[in-house]
């Protein structure tokens, strides 16, 4: 049998692919099998109802799902193995690990030794890396003052609620996704299913993700830039206030939109309004569009706000990193705009992961640590010497590794094996600069003492908490994003794990732990720095509740569900087959079933500990601001 499938009957010259006799009765089961898949949500996971009933639908369906069968199992035309590299494994079809994933998967461990031998021997022999600012260049700590801001910077305040109160409702989905997986039958007696079905619970859940992480960077930036350059531009704050009724817009209209499209209620419009189906772009096209339009105006109000400190030596190559790291932004995300509803499945994968990888992991977080840098410019902790020196590092090391990384999701896609060797060295040396910010984390904790460590003054140090939310990020970039990261990208582990639970294991350590908890930093250096002391004594209990409430439910989260059950799942994938790990059959099983309810505990920690208090806290602020006049 496995013979038969590997054979690949698929003529170039016709188009057409020949089926057994066999396969084609197979293919009318399958048929038969998917009618009956749509019917109920009890056997879907909480779908809709007959969701797809149409005859012609369901063949179309079942026909995409023979071709991806085939292209899995057939091998190339002119290679021994399948066009996605033999994945998923089956060994009953003969679908194995090839060679190239076992002789990748050694190298990039060699790769990451190497890398990180490299770094201690530079660390150890120059003493120069992280953010130690030395005698040489050093500026006594002057804080800025808080409890004043520029009319700008209190219209900055209201992205920050918004960006508490999408916390909320992302918790709240995610709670709702985690809850179908456990009882996809009724969340505690009642159906949802026909208002809130799981394909839709889970696309607002990840679009939610990316609207408040991106809005919290572009309010941090906004609220950044008047005081990088010490001037406020004349009619900054309009177009802070026009940016942010785009950004509602976007964000309402794109999350109905895909609600309609989900509902099939709009006809041939689904793709620009609805919903495209792709994973993290799921926003119709005219909301993509929308979106990129809103970040260039986003950029030309940092570049009118900041642009007069060119003229400032002490702050020019800082207005200049910090606008470089800008541009990046909206120009990085055009690529969300290169396929259509027709380009094939690889290409658009392709796309799709630039965006989640690279856009998101690489020059956002470029453009995070330029942020950083910056705040400790301004409170006078690092000098500018030491502050360009960190951003030129990241630069190098994050997208110097980062951008061929980006290769190892796409090991499976049917691309060549040249992108499998790219994929894993460089992604498995992406570890490497977290490893530094781990050896260096000693010295970024010493930064939040308000200690001078070279003159050995004390200086108060308003911004405690921004600086927890910042240790935090450091913890979850090494865990979630290198010890998670590295696990699931070596083409060994991908082969057997891709799609269980050990990937939402590392993208919710990575996703909230790293750029989640980063824009919570710059939503409470911003609530900060509007609030006189007196002020911040009323909201300071909130986000200390908050911080510790997120980050205790962020790590049960992982150790109690999303770590062991990824490890279940992936022995069941080596003992069983692929296909068995992801069916109804194991994630029915009672631990599987057990592990989902416990993810109660940490999901109520991470909600009514954590993210309730940072809402209060942000609407307080932007309350008790309200009440006081505006400094030009």
């Amino acid at each position: 049998m496995a013979s038969l499938l590997k054979e690949n009957r698929y003529d170039p010259s016709t188009h057409s692919l020949t089926f057994t006799d066999i396969e084609a009765a197979s293919f009318q089961n399958q048929i038969t099998k998917w009618t009956a898949y749509f019917a109920a949500p009890t056997n879907n996971a909480g779908l809709q109802a007959a969701l797809i009933s149409d005859p012609q639908e369901l063949r179309q369906l079942t026909a995409f799902f023979a071709w991806t069968a085939r292209a899995s199992v057939a091998n190339r035309l002119d290679k021994p193995y399948s066009y996605t590299n033999n994945f998923p494994y089956d060994p009953l079809v003969g679908n194995v690990a090839t060679t190239d994933t076992l002789l990748w998967s050694a190298l990039s461990i060699v790769a990451l030794l190497g890398g990180i031998a490299l770094v201690l021997f530079v660390f150890g022999r120059w003493n120069f890396l992280g953010w130690k600012a030395g005698e040489e260049g050093h500026v006594h700590p002057q804080p800025m003052a808080t409890g004043v801001a520029t009319p700008s910077q209190r219209g900055v305040i209201k992205y920050f609620v918004i960006v508490a109160l999408l916390v909320l409702t992302q918790g709240l989905l995610g709670s709702l996704v985690a809850h179908y997986r456990a009882d996809p039958a009724s969340f505690y007696g009642l159906d949802l299913s026909p208002i809130l079905p799981s394909n839709l619970v889970r696309t607002w859940h990840l679009q939610m993700g990316l609207f408040w992480i991106a809005t919290a960077f572009v309010g941090g930036a906004l609220f950044l830039a008047p005081a990088i350059s010490g001037k406020e531009p004349k009619g900054q704050a309009a177009g802070i206030n026009i940016l942010f009724a785009a950004l509602i817009v976007v964000v309402v209209g794109s999350l109905l939109g895909e609600w309609f499209g989900i509902n099939n209620k709009l006809g041939d419009l689904w793709f620009w309004i609805g919903h495209q189906g792709w994973e993290f772009l799921d926003l119709g096209r005219l909301w993509q569009i929308l979106l990129a339009v809103g970040l260039l105006l986003w950029l030309f109000l940092l570049i009118r706000a900041v642009s007069s400190a060119r003229a400032n030596p002490e702050r020019n190559e800082m207005a200049s990193l910090f606008m470089i790291a800008a541009f990046g932004i909206p120009i990085f995300y055009v690529p969300a705009l290169f396929f259509t509803s027709t380009t094939n499945y690889t290409i658009v994968d392709t796309w799709r992961f630039w965006i989640i990888h690279l856009w998101v992991e690489g020059f956002f977080e470029l453009f995070a640590t330029v942020m950083v840098a910056i705040i400790y410019f301004l409170l006078g902790i690092v000098s500018r010497k030491t502050a360009a020196r960190v951003i030129y590092l990241d630069a190098i090391l994050f997208l110097g590794s980062g951008i061929i990384g980006t290769g190892h999701h796409w090991y499976w896609t049917g691309q060549s094996n040249i992108t499998m060797a790219l994929g894993a060295v460089f992604s498995a040396l992406e570890v490497v600069p977290l490893t530094l910010l781990t050896l260096d984390a000693w010295d970024f904790i010493k930064l939040t003492r308000g200690k001078c460590e070279v003159c050995g003054k004390v200086v108060p140090m308003p911004h405690k908490w921004a600086f927890y939310f910042l240790i935090a990020v450091g913890f979850w970039n090494f865990v979630g994003a290198g010890v998670f990261g590295f696990l699931i990208n070596m083409p060994i582990v991908s082969y057997y794990e891709v799609g269980t639970m050990l990937t939402p294991n590392h993208g919710h350590a990575a996703l909230m732990g790293v750029f989640g908890m980063l824009g919570l930093a710059l939503l409470t250096f911003a609530l900060r720095q509007v609030l006189d002391d007196n002020g911040w004594a009323k909201i300071e209990k909130y986000i200390r509740v908050g911080f510790w409430g997120l980050n205790i439910g962020l790590l049960l989260m992982v150790l109690i569900t999303l770590f062991p059950g990824g490890i279940l799942q992936m022995v069941d994938a080596l003992n069983n087959g692929y296909w068995h790990a992801r069916s109804p059959e194991f994630l029915g099983g009672s631990l599987i079933r057990f592990i989902e309810w416990a993810r109660i505990v940490p999901d109520l920690i991470f909600g009514v500990v954590g993210v309730i208090p940072i809402v209060l806290a942000a609407g307080m602020t932007y309350w008790m601001m309200r009440k006081k006049p505006a400094v030009a």
